[in-house]
């Protein structure tokens, strides 16, 4: 089974314009770079496919349901036109809670409690089980993203999907990967987010990295 991980592409929160609305996460819409990143992602990506000989034929794409990864999905997949499409909730992005679109250099004057305690976890235990405050640790996505796997199986042995296309977010991206090759938390440590639009192959049990860094 082949399986690509892609990110979503820019959003207003990357670019910073949803610092003063403060939409909630979910509702954080795709800026017109990201746009254009995903549909040229989605073009670069049918050209891989035709060169390597993967084939689509038996093709389903998985996606977060936020808003942010949908815009992607369907910029992406203008190139592709694939109709197998479904969302999980298990692929969403991890929570920020108190912190939710609000930039990092913030987070002290927010809530300099929830900020306090936050760095202590990240000092004592590292950022893969530091929980933001009133949000999630990495831990705790990776946890999540764990009971996604079964349905990757299911896929393939009952409905002969042998190509997985999962639109998602940078953390999930990590966490993901952790689970399926069983990575350790040390790894998450040392693993860099992904940017906007990159894309993780996996084939079969091959981890080969980003394909369009």
């Amino acid at each position: 089974m082949h399986i690509f991980l892609v990110r979503h592409g820019e959003s207003i929160a990357n670019n910073g314009s949803n610092y003063i609305n403060r939409l909630p996460d979910h509702l954080v819409e795709l800026s017109d770079l990201g746009r254009k990143q995903a549909y040229n992602a989605g073009i670069f990506f049918a050209n891989y496919c035709i060169e390597r000989k993967i084939s689509l034929d038996n093709a389903r794409i998985w996606r977060s349901p936020y808003t942010r990864t949908r815009q992607t999905c369907e910029e992406f997949n203008r190139a592709l036109d694939i109709k197998d499409i479904k969302e999980d909730i298990t692929l969403t992005e991890q929570r920020f809670g108190l912190f939710d679109s609000v930039p990092e250099e913030k987070w002290r004057e927010i809530s300099p409690k929830g900020y306090e305690e936050y760095e202590r976890q990240r000092k004592n235990y590292g950022k893969f089980y530091a929980k933001l405050p009133m949000g999630d640790a990495p831990y705790d996505v990776a946890i999540r993203v764990h009971g996604f796997m079964g349905t990757i199986y299911r896929d393939f042995e009952k409905h002969g999907i042998d190509t997985l296309i999962i639109f998602t977010h940078g953390t999930t991206i990590r966490a993901f990967l952790l689970s399926y090759f069983h990575y350790s938390p040390e790894w998450y440590e040392k693993e860099k987010n992904p940017k906007n639009c990159w894309i993780r192959e996996i084939d079969d049990h091959k981890d080969l990295g980003y394909i369009n860094c």
